[in-house]
């Protein structure tokens, strides 16, 4: 007969003593509980001071929040409170014995994951305590880092990994650091040759800051420079690389929007500017080189958090361009008028002056518009009013200017193709661009917040410092392309777009490794290979949906579902191993867990090293049914 719901069965340990096997009411005050496991052992110590935790897995202390999360089998170890507990480690960690003060940094940076412990650690002032060993500590032991390296650099480190592991919480604000506490950690990162735990623990904290506060932004802005951020990109760790990259983000992310688009001069060292106006630096094509070089096109394969953290770089460099897609175009700026009158000159080869010539200002009128209509705009009149809706706003002119400038045979020949077509089949070059911009900012959500869970970053889009614009340039001409192929009307104007939408997506979806790679794709994928395409994937569904089909289907679903499921069984069985993420998505210990061979049971628990085959029932700690 199973036990009552309220009810859990487990092992409870004691140093030198023999466990002992109880059962736990959950309605019961878990204070009790706990006198009578220490009653039964005489144990001699006040019940007050101890508490149950568990003896394997995370090893969290047990509380009245979290106790209904005991699971049948759990073993529990009986211990002292997490109040007495963080007591003796605050006095260990100022210890004069180096070695009593390793010990205790160590088993702190353990502790400091479980929130109970974490909260009576913070009661008696411990990160202040933490703060200030490391502002003091790589000063008072400068004399002894020769003679005991190792002993410092593992201290350094248990330091600043009990830190991340207690601010992680979120108990305590990021506003009360000193700029004492965030030049140290800023030097960790800017020395070379620097432990690569104390590394990554100072990146982490710096990442952290200014994620978590405004105040620090500009602060550690201040102190990191794109100079000394680049040796980290360009090592060959690809978690040191992911570190510097994710400290990249959040500088982007949180900078001023005037930062962002401020303009650098070229006569400027890019390697001493500082990082608060990294969102434009990120343009710059140093810095991108450094990424495409030793992250994206590296010998290590690209690895889940740090495909992440491209997937943010790329969609915080393309956000930059929304302050034009939402800009209206001003219809009495002259200025903006003036990229217009561009776009007509380089189609058409009339010089400025040229515009001001004889005849009367009805006959010039007349030219304009005939201009303006084999331009394709929409409003011959005044095309200024085709870029007043957003989006894409004024992004819509700055693509048509620097395909103009930049590609100017293929905008010369687009324009005087299609204008020399009957009416009914010419390609509008203006509302295309215009349509074509609002598609692609959709495609690539232009202006929206980057996801916590997505890694979907496209290599090619590294590959050039204007990636945005190119990848306009190449998709005109293909919409271009396309609008022959179907022999489109100005009717056929929407249908054409959906196509070419379809062909962008994919050629994306292969993620094409350069810009003409992609074109390369696009190349393939013809209308008419669009239309073979769609006329497979019909097939494919109208055969799978005819009636013998689906009768077969009926008939053997039961069999196929049956085998589907002991196939699933079998693997459950057999278990796996995954990479735990920790609270900022990096990754930590390794979890493997695998279904109990009576397919009652799952077994699960921490482990310190990938395993190599299968992990036996027995070393799996934690199950649950």
């Amino acid at each position: 007969m199973p036990p009552p719901s309220d009810t859990v069965k487990v092992a409870i340990q004691w140093p030198g003593a023999f466990p002992k096997l109880m059962e736990i009411d959950q309605k019961k005050p878990l204070s009790a509980i706990i006198k009578e496991v220490s009653d039964g052992w005489s144990i001699i110590q006040n019940h007050e001071d101890l508490a149950l935790q568990y003896a394997e897995g995370s090893g969290f202390y047990i509380t009245e929040k979290n106790r209904n999360e005991i699971k049948n089998g759990a073993i529990l170890r009986l211990t002292s409170s997490p109040t007495h507990t963080a007591q003796k480690l605050h006095e260990r960690v100022q210890s004069s014995s180096m070695d009593v003060k390793l010990e205790a940094l160590k088993d702190l940076a353990k502790s400091s994951r479980d929130i109970t412990f974490a909260q009576e650690f913070i009661n008696l002032d411990g990160i202040y305590l933490l703060t200030q060993m490391v502002e003091s500590g790589t000063d008072k032991y400068q004399k002894l880092q020769k003679i005991m390296k190792l002993c410092f650099g593992d201290m350094l480190s248990y330091t600043l990994t009990a830190f991340v592991e207690l601010m992680d919480h979120g108990i305590v604000s990021w506003d009360t650091f000193s700029v004492a506490f965030i030049k140290k950690i800023a030097s960790f990162v800017n020395k070379s040759g620097m432990d690569t735990s104390i590394l990554q623990r100072s990146l982490a904290i710096l990442e952290s800051m200014v994620l978590n506060s405004h105040d620090l932004y500009q602060k550690v802005a201040q102190e990191i420079s794109i100079g000394q951020l680049i040796p980290h990109l360009q090592g060959t760790d690809q978690e040191i690389q992911t570190y510097a990259i994710a400290v990249i983000n959040a500088l982007f992310l949180k900078a001023p929007d005037v930062a962002r688009q401020h303009y650098i001069e070229d006569r400027i060292d890019i390697l001493d500017f500082p990082l608060s106006e990294m969102a434009n630096i990120l343009t710059q094509k140093q810095l991108r080189s450094i990424i495409l070089t030793h992250v994206i096109r590296s010998q290590t394969a690209i690895n889940n958090e740090m495909a992440h953290q491209l997937y943010v770089l790329q969609v915080l460099n393309f956000n930059l361009l929304e302050d034009r897609m939402m800009t209206k175009m001003d219809p009495q700026d002259q200025a903006q008028r003036d990229i217009i009158f561009e776009l007509r000159r380089i189609a058409f080869d009339v010089e400025p002056d040229q515009n001001n010539l004889g005849g009367s200002i009805e006959k010039r009128k007349s030219m304009y518009t005939r201009d303006y209509k084999k331009l394709g705009f929409t409003n011959n009149v005044n095309p200024a009013l085709d870029f007043t809706h957003t989006p894409p706003g004024m992004l819509a002119l700055d693509n048509m200017l620097y395909f103009a400038k930049h590609h100017q045979d293929a905008y010369i020949r687009i324009v005087l193709e299609n204008s020399s077509r009957e009416d009914k089949h010419e390609c509008p070059f203006g509302r295309s661009s215009i349509e074509l911009t609002k598609m692609l900012c959709e495609i690539l959500k232009v202006g929206e917040l980057p996801s916590e869970t997505c890694n979907d970053f496209h290599p090619m889009f590294f590959t050039h410092d204007r990636s945005f614009v190119e990848f306009f340039c190449i998709c005109i001409q293909l919409l271009n392309k396309t609008w022959k192929e179907m022999r489109a009307t100005s009717e056929d104007f929407n249908k054409v777009m959906q196509v070419v939408k379809e062909q962008i997506m994919r050629a994306l979806t292969n993620k094409p490794s350069s810009l003409d790679q992609f074109k390369s794709r696009l190349q393939n994928l013809s209308y008419t290979e669009i239309l073979k395409i769609r006329q497979s994937e019909r097939m494919n569904q109208e055969d799978f949906q005819s009636r013998p089909i689906l009768e077969l289907k009926e008939k053997i679903q039961p069999e196929i579902l049956e085998l589907i499921k002991q196939q699933r069984l079998n693997r459950l069985v057999e278990g796996t191993c995954f990479r735990k993420l920790n609270s900022r998505r990096r990754q930590d210990k390794f979890w493997y867990c695998r279904l109990s061979p009576n397919h009652k049971v799952l077994h699960y628990g921490d482990l310190e090293e990938s395993p190599q085959g299968e992990v036996p029932h027995d070393n799996l700690q934690d199950k649950c049914k």
